[in-house]
């Protein structure tokens, strides 16, 4: 799977700095600094956005190995880092699982992955980790919440045509969208891990118009794919949420989960 752009990792980073769920980011750090020298896998690591988001979280020294298919967001994050902390840069496709590099490797962290994966590929997934004792912090998955404090009457439509359309393959079979936090914390707890979840909104005001923007702008195509609404229809759903977000009070919540789980001592 590749094919994100550089641009939209960049207008999301601080939106998703702010959403993720603190408490699972402090157990994460204690996690980590109790078993001495600790060692992240971050897959699907972008532009690097996991690295910014949790170094100065978790333990100094805590060496990192940032893996992404994308030639081009992986030589950006290199970039970006360039030699701050203990990291190494590594291109890879999570469709070769049994090859993951998981060895001396802590925990695998991972941002707004798992709800494009299927249900098949997070069961195999969470085997894999716990064949070799391996946690896992897996955040800002989302989780079909979409709102806005304006509302107009195809709200509805347009967030159950999205959530329709997160579930089509987007590179790992049929993806779980919505439903991935909720299928990972049973995948894991079967597994006999210890299991915490916490909500991670993004909440979008005037601030954040370039995001919306954006937002907004990536919506047209899911919802032309599904086609329950006109394309007038979605233009015009579109033209009236980009004349709100700049209004008094106006806001949007997409909503999110993480998760951390790992191996019970």
């Amino acid at each position: 799977m590749s094919g994100f752009d550089k641009n939209w990792l960049a207008l999301r980073e601080p939106v998703d700095m702010r959403a993720r769920a603190i408490t699972l980011v402090d157990a994460l750090s204690r996690h980590l600094g109790a078993v001495g020298q600790a060692s992240i896998l971050d897959i699907g690591c972008g532009t690097g956005s996991t690295w910014r988001s949790l170094t100065p979280r978790v333990p100094a020294g805590t060496h990192w190995t940032l893996l992404d298919y994308d030639p081009v967001l992986l030589a950006e994050a290199e970039r970006r880092i360039d030699g701050k902390g203990h990291v190494s840069f590594r291109q890879f496709d999570l469709n070769e699982m049994q090859s993951l590099p998981l060895s001396d490797v802590t925990v695998v962290t991972a941002s707004a992955l798992f709800d494009l994966c299927s249900a098949d590929f997070c069961n195999r997934f969470a085997e894999t980790l716990a064949r070799n004792g391996t946690g896992l912090y897996a955040a800002l998955n989302y989780d079909g919440v979409m709102e806005w404090s304006i509302p107009h009457p195809l709200d509805g439509q347009v967030a159950a045509d999205f959530n329709r359309h997160q579930r089509f393959d987007k590179g790992f079979g049929p993806a779980l969208g919505p439903d991935a936090t909720d299928h990972l914390r049973t995948s894991f707890e079967t597994l006999s891990y210890s299991v915490s979840v916490g909500s991670s909104p993004w909440i979008m005001g005037p601030d954040d118009a370039a995001l919306q923007e954006a937002f907004l702008d990536g919506l047209e195509k899911p919802l032309t794919e599904i086609g329950s609404l006109t394309e007038q229809d979605i233009r015009a759903w579109v033209d009236f949420r980009l004349e709100k977000i700049a209004e008094a009070g106006s806001s949007c919540v997409v909503g999110h989960t993480d998760i951390l789980a790992l191996p019970r001592s």
